[in-house]
């Protein structure tokens, strides 16, 4: 059982840890559209064929390829169907409940928790009557630009 317990350790540190990251990063979001404006950034958002917005905080133009941070706001009852990314994603729900499919496992995230996902893991967001707010992390960064590149740019 000694051993056991050794392999999960590291695990629950490693959770922990990014609970703490992503929270960190969730503050630092709120803040972001003055840092986004001090670089020039205009906080550019866009649209899913399904009403998914993203809102864009840092991303390359302004802190480079490294990492990308931003906003997803889900419509009550959308289903993202499956996906994957090219980079690790992690995510910090502000408001809302987001049902987060990871390789079909569900996981049910509330305001204060966070989901993750690594490549090559298949998922899927779906939200209830509520809809979701959620602070985005993707490193590498180049993934904001990939999505972007599928959504309608906003006015």
């Amino acid at each position: 059982m000694g051993a056991l317990v050794g392999q999960v350790a590291p695990r629950a540190v490693t959770l922990r840890m990014l609970n703490s990251l992503l929270r960190t990063l969730a503050a630092l979001a709120c803040f972001a559209a003055t840092a986004a404006a001090q670089a020039g950034k205009t906080n550019e958002t866009y649209r899913s064929p399904g009403g998914t917005t993203l809102r864009l905080f840092l991303d390359e133009s302004n802190v480079g390829p490294e990492v990308s941070i931003g906003e997803l706001m889900f419509p009550p009852n959308v289903d993202s169907g499956d996906h994957v990314h090219g980079a690790i994603e992690m995510l910090y729900v502000v408001s809302g409940r987001l049902e987060h499919v990871v390789n079909g496992k569900s996981y049910m995230l509330g305001p204060g928790m966070t989901g993750y996902v690594r490549p090559p893991d298949k998922v899927r967001h779906k939200t209830g009557p509520d809809g979701a707010k959620v602070v985005v992390v993707w490193v590498p960064g180049e993934e904001a630009k990939k999505i972007a590149a599928r959504w309608t740019k906003e006015p």
